[in-house]
């Protein structure tokens, strides 16, 4: 059933926009997906003719979970984000930030939204979780912020060799 709080008809669906993720494929051609329409992927040899079949399978997902009373999720770019959440951790670690935070001279906030960016930023451009460890906890801090004090400048941080990093001099 259905659980948006308003309900819309199908064209407003078939009109928005989702980003949709192209690999290549091992054998030949491309796999395309839309990742918030689970399932909805397709595959091609070119693509001129990727983009074309996902848009088809976008259709086709669209109309069959309208027409059976599903949940069509929006498109992630309209999710709303407060820019907080709340996460509970173990006191010990708390603790562990806070100093870490006061030694660095920002705010706990400040330092944590800071270590999350810098993992998130690992994620998306595929760097190692080891390799990245020597940049967050290695890397000299002042060479790293941005020109907000507590802020990261990823190019930055990216761009110190590891020779220039704390104990490797």
């Amino acid at each position: 059933m259905r659980h948006n709080t308003e309900h819309r008809e199908l064209e407003y669906y078939l009109n928005l926009h989702y980003p949709v993720t192209v690999h290549p494929d091992p054998e030949s051609g491309f796999v395309a997906e839309i990742e918030e329409l689970p399932g909805c992927m397709t595959q091609a040899e070119t693509l001129d003719e990727i983009f074309k079949a996902i848009e088809d399978a976008r259709q086709l997902w669209i109309k069959t979970a309208y027409n059976e009373g599903q949940d069509i999720p929006l498109p992630r770019d309209m999710e709303k984000y407060q820019g907080k959440f709340l996460v509970r951790i173990p006191r010990g670690l708390h603790r562990d930030l806070a100093r870490a935070a006061k030694r660095e001279g920002v705010s706990l906030n400040q330092y944590v939204t800071s270590l999350l960016a810098v993992g998130v930023s690992r994620d998306i451009i595929g760097i190692p979780v080891g390799a990245m460890a020597h940049f967050v906890f290695l890397a000299p801090w002042e060479r790293i912020r941005g020109t907000e004090k507590g802020v990261l400048d990823y190019k930055k941080l990216l761009s110190i060799p590891q020779s220039e990093s704390i104990g490797k001099s």
